[in-house]
């Protein structure tokens, strides 16, 4: 009998110790102060340190501004913001670390951050708090002893949330404002879900808002950015690492820079990638860009159901061969890459008249002499554009540009095409394409060059006189037009 109890006792005990409520930890258990001067990123590590000795759970920030310099989440442990906390970032460029350094698209150094995971499992940011990184503020002081030219300070700066190769990843609810350089950055990171994360970061150069690098099965929905930089940016630094498996929707955006975008840095794979569902509006250089000028496989992604309102130059897609590295004695340069089987439908677009090409166009494509761009369809777009384009402007020739930075404006200053601008292509198909101008555009609605493959299936265009054609092919082997 007394073994039979002591066996029941041990089950019970043993019950008891898996149903145990993880471990809660509120920061100002270790002296963190809310008052937003007193810095707090030792009172806060501490935190952190002990929820992961302990198992795991929560670190909580009650109401209050905290401030701190670079803190490091560990494995099991998830930030919980109350309502009203906010996490400050320190104004002094000294209280932070770079635990993973690498180089930007720029070629720049970067890599410091305010909250940071490197190699953790299971974490998480959460609640209905903010992290704030005061990236003004701490511009301000930077400059005051930091005499480089601007475009070689800002790489000291730090990220807001750098999370790196880490797996089962949550982001959810959080507000993240006003970082010093990019606001997050997920590097080589598995099993990520962004959800209903908003982001109001601008001020200082270089405010990208969500940035996926070589990361795995990533979800994001239902996000609200505005971001000084580039909004929604995929990018792959390194060429150990696709970034794959990803889907995404419900996006509201508007950027300074562009909305939707995959590169520049572009090294590894992007591969099975499926965006839908976005409002784009007031953006300043471009709505969907797919840039691959590293090396990188750019393929199966679909991109569906977008709107965007008020955008300079709907669309970019090249292929080209700047060949950069970016992980300094780590990588090596690539071959030029590729970009095929790319499907995008139901675009919506009211393009600025203003743009970084004068007079405006819609949609630019383009590979370089001897790498194609291969079958790519564009399927139900409807674009808006400023019209004023001269049957001289349909004369102009745009510069190759095979090594440099892939911008709108590197193939400007205009494009001979108001409508969709193609070059160096294959397998390209247009269905049910609808174009609207505001005033008289004497270029043709649609050029190819270099193409074969080309089909051309239901279309509602302007008829303008005194246009040299609607349609204007030079190069092409197997056209298709309905």
């Amino acid at each position: 009998m007394k073994k039979v109890v002591t066996g029941i006792a041990f089950l019970i005990c043993m019950v008891w110790v898996q149903a145990a409520p993880p471990v809660v930890i509120d920061i100002t258990r270790f002296g963190a102060v809310g008052n937003g001067k007193t810095l707090n990123t030792t009172a806060i590590q501490k935190a952190i340190d002990e929820c992961h000795q302990q198992g795991g759970g929560k670190v909580v920030f009650p109401a209050g501004n905290w401030l701190s310099g670079t803190i490091v989440l560990k494995d099991q442990v998830t930030l919980q913001f109350k309502k009203d906390a906010r996490l400050l970032g320190s104004t002094d460029i000294n209280d932070y670390q770079n635990i993973d350094p690498f180089t930007d698209g720029l070629g720049i150094d970067v890599g410091w951050a305010l909250l940071v995971a490197v190699d953790a499992k299971n974490i998480g940011i959460e609640g209905e708090g903010a992290i704030d990184g005061q990236g003004s503020k701490l511009k301000e002081q930077q400059i005051a002893t930091d005499t480089r030219p601007e475009s070689q300070r800002w790489g000291r700066r730090p990220f807001l949330v750098r999370i790196v190769r880490c797996e089962n990843v949550t982001v959810k609810g959080i507000t993240l404002n006003y970082a010093a350089a990019w606001t997050s950055h997920y590097f080589q990171s598995k099993k990520i879900n962004i959800e209903n994360v908003k982001i109001v970061s601008h001020g200082v150069a270089h405010n990208d808002g969500i940035d996926i690098d070589g990361c795995q099965e990533v979800h994001i929905k239902n996000c609200d950015v505005v971001s000084g930089d580039d909004a929604l940016c995929f990018k792959t630094t390194s060429s150990t690492m696709a970034c794959s498996n990803i889907v995404v929707s419900g996006m509201r955006l508007k950027s300074n820079q562009g909305a939707i975008k995959m590169g520049t840095e572009s090294m590894a794979p992007f591969e099975n990638i499926t965006i839908t569902d976005c409002y784009i509006y007031d953006t300043n250089n471009g709505g969907i860009k797919l840039l691959t000028v590293d090396g990188a496989h750019l393929r199966n992604v679909q991109i569906s159901d977008i709107t965007m309102v008020n955008v300079r130059t709907p669309m970019l897609l090249r292929l080209g061969s700047r060949l950069s590295v970016f992980r300094k004695g780590k990588d090596s340069q690539q071959p030029t890459g590729t970009l095929e089987n790319v499907v995008i439908k139901n675009v919506k677009a009211q393009a600025a008249a203003n743009a970084q090409l004068t007079p405006p166009s819609g949609i630019l494509i383009t590979g370089v002499p001897g790498h194609y761009i291969t079958n790519v369809t564009l399927e139900n777009i409807e674009i808006t554009l400023a019209g004023g384009g001269t049957v001289e402007n349909a004369q102009q020739q745009v510069p190759e540009a095979v090594d440099k930075y892939p911008e709108v404006k590197t193939f400007g200053p205009l494009v001979p095409a108001y409508g969709i601008w193609a070059r160096h292509v294959k397998g390209l198909k247009l269905v049910n394409i609808t174009l609207h101008l505001d005033s008289i555009d004497r270029r043709p609605a649609f050029i190819c060059e270099d193409g074969q493959d080309i089909e051309v299936d239901g279309r509602k265009i302007p008829e303008t006189i005194g246009k040299p054609a609607i349609i204007h092919l030079e190069n092409i082997k197997n056209t298709l037009s309905k």
